[in-house]
């Protein structure tokens, strides 16, 4: 995709990923907008960049879906790149009971908000020229986290519903791109300094670099084997994964 000139709608756009790649953006020349519900940070972003802009919206809302989509192709009928990035990962545990409102919250959060707010644009977005809309999904796509076991099915979702939408897109002249983070040190769950971690501006400068080369997926080499998770191996391949991660967990309270 062409990374200047854009008119660019971030959701979640207020901390981590989505404020790294929308101020990457906003540097490049792009018009930005950003939203999210703690209007304090969103305030905070467009302060520190000058000229960005920022609306409220709560992405579990399906009216403020609705009504943002309608004001912002009112705003800001230039709009042509949707940037599918709010998201939550709350632990949860799937050998015991769920907690059915962190669940929902979750699947509404990460595949229905993507979904609701890629349908209320695309009538705007197909009028646009070079239209882009990306949705951010997560190496968890491909390996799920036991820990987070209802946060890596909605990215395992996402993935699959990028996939079909970029089929029924085709000629349309919408393009559909997918992000696919490695573990980032950001505060989605907490920032924790761990050197697995990815750095953030490492992050989003590997990524613009991918979405400046034209890729329809894009992801660091890092995650490699894991994108390529095989089939056939994929039970063990899984368990010696979750493995790995329950021997070194992520630490927590820093």
């Amino acid at each position: 995709m062409k990374t200047s000139g854009n008119t660019i709608f971030i959701t979640g756009g207020g901390s981590g990923i989505g404020r790294g790649i929308a101020e990457a953006f906003h540097k490049l020349g792009n018009q930005v907008i950003i939203s999210g519900r703690r209007k304090a940070l969103l305030d905070e972003v467009t302060k520190a960049n000058p000229g960005m802009h920022s609306v409220e919206l709560d992405i579990q809302d399906p009216q403020q879906i609705t009504a943002v989509a309608a004001q912002l192709v009112k705003d800001f009928p230039t709009l042509n790149v949707l940037f599918n990035n709010a998201g939550i990962m709350p632990f949860d545990d799937a050998a015991g009971a769920i907690d059915d409102a962190t669940a929902v919250a979750t699947i509404t959060t990460n595949l229905l908000g993507p979904v609701r707010m890629t349908s209320a644009l695309l009538p705007h977005l197909k009028r646009q020229r070079d239209a882009v809309v990306i949705h951010n999904s997560s190496v968890l796509a491909f390996v799920p986290l036991a820990g987070n076991a209802v946060y890596s099915a909605t990215k395992a979702a996402i993935h699959s519903y990028a996939l079909s939408q970029r089929f029924a897109l085709a000629g349309s002249g919408v393009r559909v791109v997918e992000i696919a983070p490695p573990w980032v040190d950001t505060d989605l769950v907490h920032k924790s300094g761990d050197p697995r971690a990815m750095p953030l501006p490492a992050f989003v400068a590997d990524t613009m670099q991918g979405l400046a080369q034209g890729r329809d997926e894009v992801y660091i080499d890092g995650i490699k084997a894991l994108r390529d998770n095989p089939g056939s191996g994929e039970h063990g391949f899984v368990q010696a994964f979750n493995q790995d991660m329950k021997d070194n967990p992520i630490p927590v309270g820093h």
